[in-house]
């Protein structure tokens, strides 16, 4: 299983393994990692799971459908490497992602 890493605004770090095929929201909310709310239910219609991908990852992860963009633009200080969580579908290429969580979400 391909692991993920959590890490908080405030620095504290959560790796756990992530079943292949869900999106990175539902492992978040499966392993109850604060700051990753998915309100919509992974739809990409509000950005509670909104993270910031670790930039090595960045080419793997891929770009953002437009859909989601629009989405990104209403999130609380977005960068060029945001993303919303439920967007991020988890591969065996993805072992070890790290994905960050913005302040404004604790």
């Amino acid at each position: 299983m391909p692991k993920l890493v959590f890490i908080e605004a405030n620095g504290a770090e959560h790796v756990v393994e992530a079943q292949a095929d869900l999106s990175a929201m539902e492992v978040a909310v499966r392993f109850n990692i604060n700051g990753i709310d998915g309100d919509c239910g992974g739809q990409a219609a509000c950005a509670t799971c909104h993270v910031f991908v670790d930039r090595p990852w960045m080419e793997r992860v891929g770009k953002p459908s437009e859909h989601e963009v629009q989405m990104l633009e209403l999130a609380e200080g977005a960068a060029d490497n945001s993303r919303l969580a439920c967007q991020v579908i988890v591969t065996p290429e993805l072992d070890g992602l790290v994905l960050h969580m913005p302040a404004a979400q604790f």
